[in-house]
Order: structure tokens, then sequence, then C-alpha cells
């Protein structure tokens, strides 16, 4: 199974005020977004962290602090607080998941690659502040009850999504 989340801001203690976020303290924070992933991601799932996964500059650290307690495999992409990443690091995803087009990238896009025959994009940095424009989904933690939104939960929210503005329509 694929997983899509962002914005977990490991450590970052002003993101409990910027978002209201419903925990007393960055500890208290951190360990509820680890039990929450590890609820719903299992070992053989691959999660795509889609930015700002820590605030910590050491990548040594994060994964002692935090990537080795969640389950599964991970791919990260870069977001505007991933200094513990390498400076090569992606910051765009795209794969075809069960013949489905999926484009990742911190940021929602007005277009993206593919849009225009039908793909998706996921994002995160609004905080959930943004309204979705065609097939777009934010997947950060504050909408998501602080867990990985699953493929399957994804192509369900697509369901009610409209169409992509850009899409191309086949003439007869």
């Amino acid at each position: 199974m694929i997983f899509f989340t962002s914005d977990e801001h490991y450590s970052h203690a002003n993101i409990l005020l910027y978002c209201d976020r419903p925990f007393g303290s960055v500890s208290e924070m951190d360990e509820g977004i680890i039990r929450r992933h590890n609820e719903v991601v299992k070992d053989g799932d691959v999660t795509i962290h889609v930015g700002d996964f820590s605030l910590i500059n050491s990548a040594e650290a994060v994964y002692k602090r935090y990537v080795s307690r969640l389950n599964g495999k991970h791919v990260f992409l870069r977001g505007s607080h991933d200094r513990w990443l390498p400076k090569n690091a992606i910051s765009i995803w795209e794969e075809t998941i069960e013949g489905q087009v999926v484009v990742a990238c911190h940021y929602a896009m007005r277009v993206w690659p593919r849009s225009h025959y039908g793909s998706w994009q996921v994002h995160g940095h609004s905080h959930g502040r943004l309204l979705a424009l065609g097939k777009q989904h934010d997947v950060g933690v504050d909408i998501n009850d602080f867990r990985p939104v699953s493929f399957d939960r994804l192509k369900e929210i697509m369901k009610t999504r409209d169409d992509n503005p850009n899409l191309v329509r086949a003439r007869r």
C-alpha cells in the first residue's frame, strides 16, 4: 500500500500555535504523529512524505529520532523546512499507481505534470487553508487527523473532485 503525508513538522514548537494543533507540547505532538502513522502504515507499505518533515538540520538526528520509529519505507520530498535533506533531494515525485498518474510536490500547483490528461496532485504546505483545484488534495497532517492518506482513500476523495480545469477533452 502507498501512503502520502506532509507537514509533520517534527521538533517545531511554533507549529503548535501557527496551526492550532491539539497537542500540549512538541514531544506530545511528535509522539502522537508517530503513533498515528504506525496505526495505519505497516512494514511493507511505502509513505511519500511531501515536505516539511522536520526542522532539525541533521539527517542523522532525524533518522534516529523519527524515521527509525516509523513503519514502512519512506520517500522524502523537499519542503520549505527540510534542511536535513541533501541539497539534491527531489521536490517533485511522479508515479503511476493502478493506472493513475499521481504527482506529489510540497506546493500546490495550478497545473502539474500530465494534469491535462487527468493526473492527480497531492501537496502540503497550506495546512488545509487552500481549496483544491480539480484532482488535487492536501495530504498535510493538519487536515487528515495527523495520519497519512492511503492511495485507496485518495481514490475515494478524487471521486468527489471536479476534473482538472485544463483537462483535454477528446474531439468527436
